[in-house]
């Protein structure tokens, strides 16, 4: 039986996440699982489970999501992609569709990820808050040191408990995660951008990274507080948990357990 994988864009807005969920009553929330679903079966006419890599949370968007599916029918994989957009709503995509091995498991083949955190900085009459791309940008009304903002994101760098920068009812026995990489830049005039790679994220953990350097950027902390967090394990050292339009998920590497040495491409 053909495994596809599928390379997923959404925009996450109008979703609950990526996980299907079942309200008490029977009905269903709107998710990006379900929706893929609803395609995989109007396309093959089998009711089958789209399994994802990452369970992004409701708002938080994606142009690299990394989907699996298994199914008896076969469909011209170069058609595909084509074949599902069609079937989806305007804010969800398959990018990309490919046969892969019957044993791919997107969750536990991941060996790394990549996620954005995008913020429009500066105030009015200078800089205006964003219009055509607020649902996907957070609004920071000041300007942020961002020379500060990457020496904190260095020091999240290696393998640590990262207990203290996830919410309490995380729901993973194991708080251990490395980071490969926290970078902090300025890609246009009034926006500054957060780019974390690492081979996890515990519930909530990047928006409250995203959190802790906005304070470090303001000057309201020291990028040394990043140490302290991860030396307590203590939450309330951390900045607040950011909302999650300004988040997206970048890509996701499946391949060899260390970090290619020219990450996957973009998609976005």
């Amino acid at each position: 039986m053909p495994r596809h994988r599928v390379l997923v864009a959404y925009d996450g807005t109008d979703f609950h996440g990526w996980q299907r969920q079942i309200r008490p009553d029977g009905s269903e929330l709107r998710t990006v699982q379900q929706s893929l679903e609803r395609a995989v079966l109007s396309a093959f006419h089998e009711n089958v489970p789209v399994v994802g890599a990452s369970r992004t949370d409701a708002g938080v968007h994606a142009v690299g999501q990394v989907a699996a599916f298994t199914t008896v029918r076969e469909i011209d994989i170069d058609r595909l992609a084509v074949a599902l957009t069609g079937r989806l709503p305007d804010d969800v995509q398959v990018r990309e569709a490919a046969i892969v091995g019957e044993d791919f498991d997107p969750i536990s083949d991941a060996r790394s990820k990549c996620y954005r955190y995008e913020f429009s900085t500066g105030r009015p009459p200078a800089t205006w808050p964003p219009l055509f791309d607020r649902r996907t940008v957070y609004r920071a009304p000041y300007e942020l040191d961002t020379d500060a903002m990457n020496e904190a994101g260095r020091r999240l760098v290696g393998t640590h408990d990262v207990a203290g920068l996830a919410q309490k009812h995380h729901g993973r026995d194991n708080t251990i995660r490395t980071i490969f990489d926290c970078r902090v830049t300025s890609p246009g005039p009034s926006r500054v951008r957060m780019e974390i790679v690492g081979n996890g994220f515990l519930y909530n953990m990047v928006r409250i990274i995203a959190g802790t350097l906005l304070e470090v950027g303001r000057g309201r902390t020291n990028p040394d507080r990043i140490d302290e967090i991860l030396a307590t394990g203590e939450r309330r050292l951390a900045g607040q948990t950011l909302p999650p339009h300004g988040l997206s998920l970048r890509w996701i590497h499946h391949g060899p357990d260390d970090l290619p040495e020219s990450p996957p491409e973009d998609p976005a």
